[in-house]
């Protein structure tokens, strides 16, 4: 078979970019996902790298939306309603139907998050009211620029039904000189992101983390969320503040951006990546639970300098061939649970 199931958690080590030149859509390897585009249900996740600019070259994804993580290098991406410049640390999101083409200035590497059926949209806030997590304002769109040519040879890169197609046509697609609506690319810094959490007592939810939400047809469950673990302040009292061991229903793929991250294996390093299918056990090193049960902890920043996050999805997931049997691949080693103690008989 092309995808695998695993029942244990899975990493993978930065992938490489390649010195033979190639650019985005030649660099796009898909991870993990579930469902299948032609029946507009479910998604899947990808990694990108490239060295090369797309040149005279646009790309068409007719199967989803694609929400794309800078992790390195920036993107300098063209679309149909004008220029986003993306850079590590900020997303972009491009919906389904959209061309576009990618410039990059030397070896660049990145996320992907697609789902087909649905659109990304902000969560609901609930009881945080008008302001908190990802603000509208801060979201931004491109504008208008156009180019129109004549005998001009384009090539139009087309993915539908998960396969690669490609017309050719002569003059450039990006001669749209105006538009209007909300059917609109955008771009997101995710420093920009409001962190919500306990200032008295005890833990929220981790829903508190969540960027951009995209529905399911359950209306209790998410297709998928995208969620980000960036510097903020922790300062709950008789709290053990780590996230505690457990399980849960969802499937959880992890990149980072950059800085480090506790909580996942030793090898967790910018431009890898960290899964675990739903139901799979997981929770911080040995070390990291001693130093937090041993004493009150102080106010304190966490994730200084870092910014993770989080493909979450009430879907299992299928893994990849490719991602199989990638070099990069280690399963996430137990051993740093191992010193773990029963500390509930001593009393």
């Amino acid at each position: 078979p092309r995808v695998h199931i695993s029942p244990t958690q899975l990493a993978w080590l930065p992938f490489d970019v390649p010195e033979t030149k190639h650019d985005f859509v030649e660099g796009l390897c898909s991870i993990a996902g579930s469902g299948d585009p032609t029946l507009k249900e479910g998604l899947a996740t990808h990694v990108f790298t490239a060295n090369v600019s797309m040149e005279n070259k646009a790309f068409v994804n007719s199967d989803g939306d694609f929400l794309i993580v800078a992790q390195q290098g920036a993107l300098d991406i063209q679309t149909e309603f004008g220029k986003l410049y993306v850079q590590p640390g900020e997303i972009c999101v491009i919906q389904r139907g959209q061309r576009f083409k990618v410039g990059v200035e030397g070896p660049t590497r990145g996320y992907i998050l697609e789902i087909w059926g649905a659109n990304f949209e902000l969560p609901e806030l609930g009881a945080i009211g008008a302001n908190g997590l990802a603000n509208a304002r801060d979201f931004l769109t491109p504008v208008a620029y156009y180019t129109v040519t004549k005998d001009d040879p384009w090539k139009i890169v087309y993915k539908l039904g998960g396969k690669f197609f490609e017309s050719k046509q002569n003059h450039c697609p990006f001669d749209v000189v105006a538009w209007h609506g909300n059917y609109v690319p955008y771009k997101y810094d995710l420093t920009k992101f409001v962190n919500i959490g306990s200032i008295s007592v005890d833990h929220i939810d981790p829903s508190i983390f969540c960027v951009l939400t995209a529905r399911s047809r359950d209306p209790a469950a998410p297709l998928a969320d995208f969620l980000i673990f960036s510097p903020r302040w922790d300062v709950a009292s008789n709290t053990y503040r780590p996230p505690y061991y457990h399980r849960n229903v969802a499937s959880e793929l992890m990149g980072l951006i950059y800085g480090e991250y506790a909580g996942r294996s030793d090898e967790f390093q910018p431009g890898g990546v960290s899964f675990e299918c739903g139901m799979v056990p997981h929770g911080v090193a040995y070390q990291e639970f001693k130093a937090a049960s041993a004493q009150p902890p102080p106010e304190m920043r966490i994730s200084e300098g870092a910014v993770a996050f989080m493909f979450e999805s009430s879907r299992p997931f299928t893994v990849t061939d490719w991602a199989m049997k990638s070099d990069k691949l280690h399963e996430h080693d137990p051993k740093m649970w191992d010193d773990l103690v029963d500390n509930f008989s001593t009393h």
